[in-house]
């Protein structure tokens, strides 16, 4: 896999984010149900997107 190259730091650095995604991801999601604005939804796009890339482990 290309994230076992990555240097060590960075490595942890990507480690962090694939852990921290999930809940960022439903508080996103949460706040979009409530006040929908197009910012929320292109940022909730985002989110969705890299959590797909995490879980499929293509980073």
């Amino acid at each position: 896999m290309y994230r076992y190259r990555l240097p060590n730091w960075l490595y942890k650095v990507v480690c962090v984010i694939e852990r921290a995604i999930l809940p960022i991801l439903i508080f996103q999601l949460i706040r979009t149900l409530f006040l929908t604005t197009t910012l929320d939804l292109i940022l909730l796009c985002l989110l969705i997107m890299l959590f797909i890339v995490f879980y499929l482990e293509w980073l």
